[in-house]
């Protein structure tokens, strides 16, 4: 099985640069805090990045932060030869998206508008409900809420509502009694 980890790639600061769909954000302390770990650690995760070949560009899907401490920071650039530690996946942006938004949530907290751009640029692209719930990990009623920041109504236009007292094994219950119900007739 073939790893993205087990191909890092030391390359130039210039040639990476951010994606434009991050909602990941961090607070001064933990930069800070992200800053003293890798002058004190070195680069312990390299920055996951895709090839953008047009432009001869490593654009981030994960490691944004990281990538702002060397940028920010001359010691750490001095320290790694103006050299970012990378790995390269090959996703269409759709999934690039996907990618980015699992490994944030998978170490904590999101912008809540920065996320909810990210869902409606998904479901614009063509992803369904299920398909965003399943792959950022998000339950139906928060995907609802995200749907909700954007303040577009054309995200709830395929959207079934129910009563709200209703747990999700009942709103899957009634869905699967309406389909073999219309089955049936």
């Amino acid at each position: 099985m073939k790893h993205p980890v087990s191909k890092v790639l030391w390359i130039p600061l210039d040639k990476v640069e951010a994606n434009d769909y991050n909602p990941n954000q961090v607070a001064r302390n933990e930069m800070i805090l992200l800053y003293h770990s890798i002058k004190a650690d070195g680069f312990t995760q390299p920055i996951v990045t895709i090839y953008d070949k047009e432009r001869d560009k490593y654009v981030i899907v994960d490691g944004f932060h990281r990538y702002l401490v060397i940028k920010t920071y001359a010691d750490i650039r001095k320290a790694t030869d103006g050299l970012v530690p990378i790995v390269v996946i090959d996703k269409p942006l759709t999934e690039r998206m996907a990618s980015t938004i699992r490994h944030n949530r998978a170490r904590g907290k999101h912008s809540v508008v920065g996320l909810s751009n990210v869902v409606f640029q998904l479901l614009d692209m063509g992803w369904d409900d299920k398909r965003i719930c399943d792959e950022l990990g998000m339950e139906v009623d928060e995907l609802v809420r995200m749907k909700y920041v954007t303040g577009f109504a054309k995200l709830f236009e395929d959207t079934k509502y129910s009563r709200a007292w209703e747990t999700r094994h009942q709103i899957e219950n009634r869905r699967n009694f309406e389909e073999m119900h219309h089955k049936n007739h």
